[in-house]
């Protein structure tokens, strides 16, 4: 029987990550043999990987990585099933391992074929599957490429990237914020003008159909009734729809008793609010439409225009 040292086991723990018990164990199969050991625990963890395959893996790190060019940035979560091992020091270590990675990726299959201390990266999630006793794999990875890329992560759980038209004086503190935008408020596109018309089209009648049915309750309780818009994308405010509207203020200052010489002030306000009640959709899902996180009082695109820079692409990846 080989003589199986501290030091080889120290060896061992150091190269897979597992538990000292458990190289031990694969150096004494193994006849003291490392490269056999190593061999072991991998087995193992395919065997622990198949038995965990079901299990659903939604906690984990979220990284995110720009390269030294800030031309390039990804964003990759590494999913294990409890949060309890998301926080580990050693799991948040590789994850930010797989993420340095990932940097000379194009995609998920090409970061899991990526080499990783002599196994590819697939190899060691499936050991480090056996190590843990969790299922652990590559959630999602997300990559952009831009001629200024900067990144957001928050807590380990959200992590966010943004890419801009140019390289400015503030591009790292533009595209932090825009990335904090997205990490926070989950837009989901750039602009209403990228929504296909029959999508908003659905939309617009499925919330209307939810705040009447609403309603239904509300007048039955007695409670104030929810508005009904009529539209909900700045996509359908089209310049006949907006003059009808004003229009129709025009007619309401009238019927109030409103001086027309004061019209002009209080119009610009009565078409804002118009707008923004009949954009719900926009500021949902429509990067650039939002309210920016940082001050409300003005509109994502309007932040950006600040800096005569656009935002050219985006990424989020959540837990």
């Amino acid at each position: 029987m080989a003589k199986i040292t501290a030091a080889d086991i120290g060896k061992l723990r150091k190269t897979t990550g597992a538990g000292m018990l458990d190289c031990k164990k694969a150096l004494i199969e193994a006849e003291g043999d490392f490269d056999k050991a190593i061999e072991v625990l991998r087995k193992k963890g395919q065997k622990v990987a198949a038995k965990r395959a079901d299990r659903e893996s939604t906690e984990g790190a979220v990284i995110a990585k720009v390269n030294s060019a800030k031309n390039k940035g990804i964003i990759v979560s590494l999913n294990c099933e409890t949060d309890f091992v998301g926080k580990n020091d050693s799991f948040v270590a590789l994850a930010n391992d797989l993420a340095e990675l990932a940097l000379n990726a194009s995609s998920k299959e090409d970061l899991l074929a990526a080499q990783y201390n002599g196994m590819s990266v697939q190899e060691k999630l499936t050991e480090q599957t056996g190590v843990i006793g969790e299922k652990i794999e590559i959630g999602d990875f997300k990559v952009i490429e831009a001629p200024f890329v900067g990144a957001y992560i928050h807590g380990n759980k959200i992590g966010a990237l943004t890419g801009l038209s140019e390289t400015i004086d503030q591009a790292e503190v533009v595209a932090k914020d825009i990335s904090m935008q997205v990490a926070s408020m989950g837009a989901t596109t750039l602009s209403y003008k990228d929504f296909d018309p029959a999508f908003v089209a659905s939309e617009t009648d499925a919330r209307i159909a939810v705040i009447e049915k609403d309603n239904i309750e509300l007048g039955r309780l007695g409670k104030t009734l929810k508005n009904v818009p009529q539209f909900i994308s700045r996509a359908q405010l089209t310049d006949a729809v907006i003059a009808k509207a004003e229009e129709q203020l025009k007619a309401d200052l009238k019927a109030e008793g409103k001086p027309e010489k004061i019209w002009d002030k209080i119009l610009p306000g009565k078409i804002e609010r118009f707008i923004s009640d009949n954009t719900t959709l926009d500021q949902e899902q429509c990067l650039l439409d939002q309210n920016f996180i940082k001050d409300e009082k003005k509109s994502v695109a309007d932040y950006v225009s600040e800096f005569k820079v656009e935002v050219v692409a985006f990424e989020r990846i959540s837990l």
